[in-house]
């Protein structure tokens, strides 16, 4: 009986042995740092909601509401770090809310402020983490005495909770807020590039047509007064001012198409691409495979960006590429319209710093396009831009 008794004990399993990693570890400071935590949370989260909502009969009652929230804000922002550093949860930042200036004066911002979804969930977030907080901590310690062996396991289940409940709560709405600060930033850059683009032009007149239309005015000036005295002159000055002319209009011509060229909105992307092409200084081939017809062009603003693109690109394929050649390539695809520019130059080219195609990419960022650069050194570019097709409106272009 004996044997048999050894050798039964011999055949069992082997016990379950817990194992207490460094994310358990983690895991176990989070739960522990939750009791401090929530007190905290909760009484501020009461004593903000309690005093603004009995004040909130006078003056200063809704501000105090709009500036308790905001706090409540800074709140979730620290959860957030905490949940991140001692359980690995990753939850993207919320939309900052627009000050006063932003938002258009002081009771817009104040609106804004009140009906703030992130405040309020951060809020709900403090109330509830009260219960929450002395469960894990009792959990924890008794864990630490009494269930040893079952720690680890019931660990990761107050964790998982855990990390749902800053995932629910303390996460951004919805894709909705990012959306939205995508735009504000993309705001920026619309902005910073409009700003950009009229300087260029003003300097651009001034320094270029402006300039000669005014030595053109002089030199008919002097013209007028040697008109009678010496008929020659005159008549080699009128010649001279003549010259002027054709070049101020050709600058001015320059200018127009490098803001929106005719040929684009006459014929669209082909006729206005190979138009740039021809002016490239390496042999360029232009393969442009889009729906015919005017009515099934993309919108105006869409084929100028564009355009506006490729005649950069190219620029930049006679100025640094040393290439023999390049080739640009349009097609449509699906609401997608794309453009791909490729030279067999040097290649090294990049988005990084302030180079221009960094401000290509911020460009078509700014209207929901995406711009890859894929440039290794000796093997030639290739850049490949996305744009929004967007129909065109009837009765325009």
């Amino acid at each position: 009986m004996t044997t048999s008794h050894a050798i039964a004990d011999d055949d069992r399993p082997p016990r379950v042995r817990p194992v207490f990693s460094a994310v358990t570890w983690k895991e176990i400071a989070h739960l522990v740092t939750n009791l401090p935590e929530a007190i905290l949370g909760f009484v501020y989260a009461v004593v903000m909601v309690s005093t603004a909502g009995g004040l909130s009969v006078t003056a200063i009652g809704l501000p105090l509401l709009a500036v308790g929230l905001f706090l409540s804000r800074q709140w979730g922002r620290l959860e957030r770090a905490r949940a991140r550093m001692l359980l690995g949860v990753r939850v993207e930042e919320p939309t900052p809310l627009p000050g006063p200036r932003r938002s258009g004066g002081f009771f817009p911002w104040l609106w804004t402020g009140i009906k703030d979804p992130v405040g309020w969930r951060t809020v709900l977030y403090q109330l509830i983490r009260l219960p929450w907080g002395v469960l894990t901590f009792t959990v924890v310690l008794a864990g630490l005495f009494v269930l040893w062996p079952v720690l680890p396991y019931l660990v990761r289940l107050l964790a998982n909770a855990d990390r749902a409940m800053v995932r629910g709560l303390l996460s951004p709405s919805d894709d909705l807020e990012r959306r939205i600060a995508e735009l504000e930033s993309d705001r920026g850059v619309v902005v910073d590039t409009a700003a950009a683009d009229l300087r260029r032009i003003e300097r651009d007149l001034h320094d270029g047509a402006q300039a000669r239309l005014v030595a053109l005015a002089m030199g008919l000036g002097l013209a007028k007064e040697k008109l009678l005295e010496d008929p020659e002159g005159a008549a080699a000055m009128v010649d001279e001012a003549h010259g002027e002319v054709k070049l101020a209009l050709q600058e001015l011509r320059d200018l127009a198409r490098g803001i929106h060229p005719a040929v684009l909105t006459d014929r669209g992307l082909d006729a206005a691409l190979s138009s740039v092409a021809a002016r490239c200084v390496v042999p360029v081939k232009v393969l442009v495979d889009l729906p015919p017809g005017q009515e099934a062009r993309p919108a105006e603003a869409i084929e100028g960006i564009a355009y506006f693109v490729v005649s950069e690109l190219l620029q930049n394929v006679s100025k640094h590429a040393r290439a023999r050649g390049a080739t640009v390539e349009v097609w449509r695809a699906e609401a997608r319209l794309m453009i791909r520019v490729s030279d067999d130059g040097r290649g090294g080219a990049d988005t990084t710093g302030g180079s221009g195609l960094a401000g290509l990419a911020e460009r078509l960022d700014a209207v929901d396009g995406v711009l890859v650069v894929d440039s290794p050194e000796g093997e030639g570019t290739v850049v490949t831009a996305e744009l929004p097709w967007r129909d065109r409106v009837p009765g325009r272009g």
